[in-house]
């Protein structure tokens, strides 16, 4: 493992761990991997490109070697079963929640009743929320082809489980197996594409002139960093489809946008080549007449027995969703590469494997498992543990392999607060924070 200046090794074995910094310091505890931590505590990616001892980087094929075969082996059966699951999970907790909540506000808004009834239906959205997002992950193993062999099959289950939860489907796999073919590509990416210091307001690399940098400085950090977590739970998904945030600098013919708008909904939209475009529509249809059918249920039952029932947790599905792809490839050790230094394989190595307790069971491990998943997409998430073992041997010791033992929600604050922008689009670059940017008065003091 690579250790740069300001940064430390943790090296763990069964019965101690043996920390190693500054005069040579050690303490004890239990595991059994090796972390990097810099100064402050906090992981650290082991691979640093910009290192002259840089390990070299296996290709696709070696890597592939060290996984068995069964791991790229996919069941109808073993599949449905998990649709059959989460599915039973989800009317469970309908049924819990019919039979212990109503739909009618109570009459006093300041009593207990009250209390009890707006913590019910957020109890309700968030664990149906939660259980929805199982269906979008195995909707997004169909994308893959990780499903079932075949992939008309995929295609039929994945178009209703993510029409059920309003993501347009052809048009999300196809802009998904581009995020899976450019991952941090800092030109040609797709989705979480970083931001250059002059789109984020800063001008001569400290003066902020407006943007996100003006309202750094107007509302400070903490706040600042809590709207970027809010801006990509919240509001992000939404933004994402409409095609008016987090998506790549290039259309699909490899030409800058140039200020156009790639959204998922138009067939015509430069985000896809021709050959698509009638997926493109069908998946559009598919929304429309998803929301036809929400605003004739809505006509039927009223507007707050929809949002207490469906639009709820919906939120909190587009949440985790976002959560996921924002966190297993940013944090300010990991590279972005420009075109000029970007690899497929580079790319697929910046991914980050987290743990998300229990949650890797309502989400089939997604996001703990997200190397082994980035490195081979057609593989079914069921044997990912199994691929990730393999991987993790290989590449462990090779300074290669991204683990962050930081809970989801700590890390989630650490990226909100520190991954902001990068300095340009070439060469190889790390996300920096405006928090280390001078603000506007200290400058003017200077």
């Amino acid at each position: 493992i690579i250790s740069t200046p300001g940064s430390r090794i943790l090296s763990y074995a069964p019965t101690k761990i043996t920390t190693m910094g500054k005069g040579g310091q050690s303490v004890q505890t239990s595991s059994r991997n090796e972390i990097k931590t810099g100064k402050d505590g906090h992981w650290v990616s082991p691979y640093n490109p910009l290192d002259p001892k840089a390990p070299k980087l296996p290709s696709k094929g070696e890597i592939k070697a060290v996984i068995p075969k069964e791991c790229f082996e996919r069941s109808y059966l073993h599949s449905m079963y998990f649709v059959a699951r989460d599915t039973v999970m989800a009317a469970g907790c309908v049924y819990i929640a019919h039979q212990t909540l109503s739909t009618d506000v109570p009459a006093d808004l300041a009593s207990v009743d009250a209390l009890k009834w707006f913590l019910g239906w957020n109890t309700y959205a968030f664990w149906m929320g939660c259980i929805l997002t199982g269906h979008w992950v195995l909707a997004h193993e169909c994308g893959h082809g990780a499903f079932s062999p075949s992939q008309t099959f995929n295609d039929f289950w994945g178009f209703i489980m993510h029409q059920a939860v309003l993501v347009p489907y052809f048009a999300w796999q196809y802009t998904h197996a581009k995020h899976h073919r450019r991952t941090n590509n800092t030109m040609d990416g797709e989705s979480h594409v970083p931001n250059t210091k002059e789109e984020m307001g800063l001008k001569n690399g400290v003066e902020r002139h407006g943007g996100y940098a003006a309202i750094h400085e107007a509302i400070g950090d903490g706040p600042f960093a809590m709207l970027q977590v809010i801006a990509h739970l919240v509001i992000g998904w939404p933004l994402y489809l409409l095609g008016l945030a987090s998506t790549g600098r290039l259309g699909n013919d490899g030409k800058p946008l140039d200020g156009d708008i790639i959204d998922h909904y138009r067939p015509w939209s430069k985000m896809f080549p021709a050959k698509v475009r009638a997926k493109i529509a069908l998946s559009s249809i598919g929304v429309i007449a998803s929301w036809v059918g929400l605003y004739f249920v809505a006509q039927e039952y009223g507007v707050l027995p929809v949002t207490l029932w469906y639009m709820g947790p919906l939120l909190w599905n587009q949440a985790w969703l976002v959560l996921y792809t924002w966190l297993q490839h940013n944090d300010p050790s990991v590279p972005q590469y420009g075109p000029d230094e970007w690899t497929w394989v580079k790319g697929a190595l910046s991914t980050i494997d987290r743990p998300y307790g229990i949650f890797d069971f309502f989400h089939h491990k997604i996001g703990s498992t997200h190397v082994a998943h980035h490195l081979f997409h057609e593989m079914p998430f069921y044997k990912a543990d199994v691929a990730t073992a393999a991987i993790k041997a290989y590449l462990e010791p090779k300074g290669l392999y991204n683990y962050d033992p930081t809970p989801w929600y700590k890390a989630m604050w650490r990226v909100a607060k520190t991954c902001h922008y990068i300095d340009e689009l070439n060469g190889i670059q790390y996300y920096k924070s405006l928090e280390d940017i001078p603000m506007s008065k200290d400058l003017k003091k200077d």
